[in-house]
């Protein structure tokens, strides 16, 4: 079995803030998410990410959907990208977002986009191409899930800082396994692809697990059934790459996300009930929970 994740060891591998720290410090984290029928997933990544302690934050969108994000915004930035007839990003965009993010910190992709072909094809380009350190979710996966063969061809100066977070049902699909199979003994399943696709892979659900391409992995105590709705994984984006952009290293980073994403779902629902719990609530707990790990006794 994999080693639980404990407060103590999460406290170890925060990085301390400089006092003299401005948010150039603490790095920019570019986003690219949302279509016409899932605008809400990029301001939960984004807010999760500036809940994280990331210095600036970009969100790369669908153009039409740009005055309708400003207005839920205050923090975050807008990049509007050129779209498809269905109102997803368009492969057109991939020279506009590779010339933007050449000096961010790092880069989340796939919250939301929808599996339009050629938003499909941006993903992959931006997955296979990129030396920014990267987090691919959701429909960033499942861009490969007719290619999974690719994941393995991933240039090698990309593999120390990726973390691919999917659920089983996105694993099953990258793999070619059932989700029974992959629900079975879901750690030999991570650590099994993590090599593979020179990747940190996060494997969602109960008891999380992340595994390290070089054999490390831990599975994770924090979290409840409440977190089992939309948007939630969205969050988790957003916690990651904050972290990826600060300058932790992939396996670090997505350790200390999954533990604190769920320990803010914790925190929650004993305030809302798990039962009551939506993926914004998870968002408004993230400062207690970060307090939480930063007053934890040695």
């Amino acid at each position: 079995m994999p080693e639980l994740l404990s407060r103590q060891e999460i406290q170890q591998l925060l990085p301390q803030r400089p006092r003299e720290g401005h948010k150039g410090t603490f790095g920019h984290l570019f986003v690219l998410a949302g279509s016409r029928r899932f605008s809400g997933a990029v301001k939960l990544t984004c807010d999760g990410a500036m809940r994280s302690g990331v210095g600036l934050t970009t969100a790369g969108v669908p153009a039409p959907l740009a005055d309708t994000l400003a207005a839920a915004f205050v923090e975050p930035m807008l990049l509007p990208l050129p779209v498809t007839d269905s109102g997803s990003i368009a492969c057109e965009a991939a020279d506009i977002v590779t010339d933007f993010a050449a000096d961010k910190s790092a880069m989340v992709v796939g919250p939301g986009l929808s599996q339009d072909p050629s938003t499909m094809r941006l993903a992959r380009r931006l997955a296979l191409e990129r030396a920014l350190p990267l987090l691919l979710d959701a429909d960033g996966l499942n861009a490969f899930a007719a290619q999974r063969t690719r994941l393995a061809l991933r240039d090698a100066a990309t593999t120390a800082d990726a973390v691919f977070t999917p659920h089983p049902g996105e694993m099953a699909r990258l793999t070619g396994m059932t989700t029974k199979e992959i629900q079975q003994n879901r750690a030999a399943a991570a650590t099994k692809y993590a090599p593979l696709w020179r990747a940190t892979v996060v494997l969602k659900g109960a008891a999380t697990i992340i595994a390290a391409p070089d054999g490390r992995i831990r599975q994770n105590p924090t979290g409840n059934p409440g977190m089992a709705t939309g948007g939630a994984g969205d969050v988790l984006s957003g916690v990651i790459g904050a972290l990826l952009a600060q300058g932790l290293e992939a396996f670090d980073a997505a350790c200390i996300g999954v533990y604190v994403h769920g320990l803010a779902g914790d925190i929650a629902a004993r305030e809302k009930s798990e039962r009551g719990l939506i993926a914004r609530d998870i968002i408004e707990a993230l400062p207690g929970a970060w307090r939480a790990i930063e007053d934890a006794k040695p």
